[in-house]
């Protein structure tokens, strides 16, 4: 083999490895960025619950459990700022889901999790899982069904955005 092939060997495996590294950086940098939407609210933060618990019942989900996050810190001697955690379910969207053997593995992801938090500086936001993005890595019918639940989750926030 001559030296100017090897040279090129060389030199074609480490930009391979540099390229690689470098993706896989920017990759653990934004995971969480992409992972994870927020958006401000327009409302205070009693107004935004209310809207959004109305938004929910309008869409024909259900709210199957509320988390007051501050209520349950400051038992345990932690002072935060308001922070209520929703559990929402779509019976049709979490029937099509558990209703199949193979596709049950994703029932911890369920039901959606959404959170409405007050900052420090008094503005609300609403916090979700990137789910249409979570759902791209599945494929199948839990991507078919995860697409339609996270289009419908953010009809039901939109409104509420600034």
């Amino acid at each position: 083999m001559k030296k100017t092939t090897k040279i090129g060997i060389f030199v074609g495996a480490g930009a391979f490895l540099l390229g690689a590294l470098t993706m896989g950086v920017v990759m653990f940098f934004s995971a969480p960025t992409l992972m994870m939407m927020e958006d401000e609210s327009r409302y205070g933060f009693e107004e935004t619950i209310d809207r959004f618990e109305t938004k929910v019942d309008d869409a024909g989900w259900s709210i199957v459990n509320t988390h007051d996050m501050q209520a349950v810190l400051e038992g345990h001697g932690y002072d935060v700022d308001r922070v209520e955690t929703f559990e929402l379910c779509s019976s049709e969207y979490s029937a099509e889901i558990l209703k199949l053997d193979d596709e049950r593995i994703v029932s911890p992801l369920m039901p959606c999790r959404i959170s409405i938090y007050e900052t420090s500086d008094g503005s609300v936001h609403i916090a979700r899982m990137n789910s249409s993005l979570m759902a791209r890595t599945f494929g199948g019918v839990i991507n078919d069904v995860m697409q339609k639940a996270a289009a419908e989750t953010e009809e039901i926030i939109d409104p509420l955005l600034e």
